[in-house]
């Protein structure tokens, strides 16, 4: 077991899959990188997530409790961290109320788990308002690619979460301004050329 040390620049990140096979590989990525705590269930992972995590990388289907339900109590801890979702079930309109901040579909590449674990790091230095703007712009790409347009302007969760983003895109374009256009601006804002 990796554990945290006194180093600000060192990302602590925290693999969480009841399917152990995927776990070890996902933390054997990950290991040259980061400080890796690799957890096999929703106890596990309950026990291991504390405030050395920066990243949780959390799979939804688990047993004994939900990834979903996994979510709300690191959530409700407080704890400062991102969390991805990185699971088989596909998305749907649940995911708008969820609070995570990306959302990976198996089965994942190396090059993506990676991504998105950077993704998170660079998050870290936004203010509350950019990093709600990120998280929702997510939920809303990975809707995009997984329903069809009928379907998306036909759903109130949806709509919604679409007037959210457009809201903290204005609010935030000081921001934007200040951070300058890192890969995860530019990616984001692909996704949304028109914001729409």
């Amino acid at each position: 077991m990796t554990s945290a040390t006194n180093q600000s620049d060192e990302t602590t990140v925290l693999v969480v899959d009841d399917e152990q096979d995927i776990a070890d590989l996902y933390s054997t990525w990950l290991k040259e990188s980061y400080a890796v705590r690799t957890a096999y269930g929703a106890g596990e992972a309950l026990e291991k997530a504390d405030e050395a995590v920066d990243v949780v990388l959390l799979d939804r289907q688990m047993p004994e409790m939900t990834g979903d339900e996994v979510l709300e109590r690191v959530r409700e801890r407080e704890l400062n961290c991102r969390v991805v979702m990185v699971t088989a079930v596909d998305p749907d309109f649940d995911i708008v109320d969820m609070p995570f901040d990306d959302y990976l579909t198996k089965p994942v590449m190396l090059d993506e788990l990676r991504d998105a674990v950077e993704r998170m790091r660079t998050r870290e230095g936004y203010d509350e308002k950019m990093q709600d703007f990120f998280a929702l712009s997510a939920k809303k790409a990975t809707l995009e690619a997984q329903k069809d347009p009928v379907e998306l302007r036909n759903n109130e969760e949806y709509e919604r979460l679409d007037e959210q983003v457009e809201e903290l895109r204005e609010e935030a374009d000081d921001t934007v301004a200040e951070i300058g256009e890192t890969d995860d601006f530019e990616a984001i804002f692909q996704e949304f050329p028109g914001g729409a």
